[in-house]
Parts: structure tokens; sequence; C-alpha cells
């Protein structure tokens, strides 16, 4: 009994765990979607074009942030786990970004086949669709450098260790440096 109590303890911490990295991953995502399209929404006023996409920028994220769970349980960006924080960083970068990269032309694949549209047009350049699909995905890669960043730092340190830096107050302030 002991041991099958042990086991759901264990399954609940994981669980947890699990929800605690999701719920960071997609606030960090929804926090940089929503700040893209209220950036994307001023820009198009001064066309006197209407534009709100917030629903479509959280549900994004949320769904971004199952992707990135999902490449990091399947490993994906492993390769260089040991080697130096800046080598590990940008190759999770490069290696996410190209997952997410497949994630959206799925994504436009899909939204041209629902809307009866065809694929071709998703991606033309001509039209500044395939630019904004490009846009788009370099701007996840270059938010996904700080995002691994820390993340490997926090591996790096120990279960825990970052958010103990970042949120609790130091039991030792550091000593001032005399002029």
């Amino acid at each position: 009994m002991a041991t099958e109590s042990a086991k759901k303890e264990q399954l609940r911490g994981r669980l947890v765990s699990e929800l605690r990295r999701y719920a960071t991953t997609a606030l960090f995502l929804g926090a940089f979607f929503v700040s893209l399209t209220t950036y994307r929404k001023l820009v198009l006023a001064e066309y006197h074009i209407g534009s709100f996409e917030y629903g479509l920028a959280v549900i994004k994220a949320l769904v971004l942030a199952k992707v990135i769970l999902i490449g990091e349980l399947v490993h994906v960006g492993e390769r260089w786990r040991d080697s130096p924080l800046l080598v590990t960083t940008l190759w999770k970068t490069l290696a996410f970004s190209l997952l997410v990269a497949a994630f959206v032309v799925v994504e436009h694949v899909v939204a041209a086949l629902i809307h009866q549209r065809p694929i071709a047009a998703e991606f033309d350049f001509s039209g500044g669709k395939g630019y904004e699909v490009l846009a788009r995905i370099q701007l996840e890669t270059v938010a996904f450098v700080p995002f691994f960043a820390f993340r490997e730092l926090g591996r790096v340190l120990g279960e825990g260790e970052l958010n103990a830096l970042f949120l609790h107050r130091r039991k030792h302030p550091p000593k001032s440096v005399p002029e």
C-alpha cells in the first residue's frame, strides 16, 4: 500500500512539474505572440486596416508550447548536451526552429485546405504571404535564443535553482564594493 501511495505521489509530482513547464513555455510564447500581434496591428492601422488576432496569438502559443514539450520529450536538440552553454543554446535554437518551421508549414497547408485555397498561394512570395511565413519563422528563431539560454542554464544549475535565483530573496546580499 505504501508503494501505491508513493507511486501516486511521484506521478502527481511529475504532472505538476510538466504542467509548470508547459505554463512557463506558453507564457513566454504568449507574451511574444501578443507583442508581435500588437506591433502588426499598429503597422496595419497606419494603412487603415483593422486587425484583431489576440485570441489566435494565445492559441498559437498554447499549441507551440505543446510542440516544444513534445520535441523535448523525444530529445530534439540533445546532440551537444554537454557542450558549452553557447553551443547547446544555439543548437537547440536551430533544432527547435526547424521543428517550428515544419509546424508553421503544416499550419498553412491545413489552413489552405480548410479555406479551400491553393496550397501554393500560402507560400507565394509575390503577394507577400511567403515573406510573412519566413518573417514569422525568423522572429520565432530569435525569440528562442533567450528561451533556450535560460532553459539550458536552469538545467546546468540544477532543478529549481534558476527559479530560486530569480524568484526568491537571496539569503546573503552581495557585499558592497568599496569606493
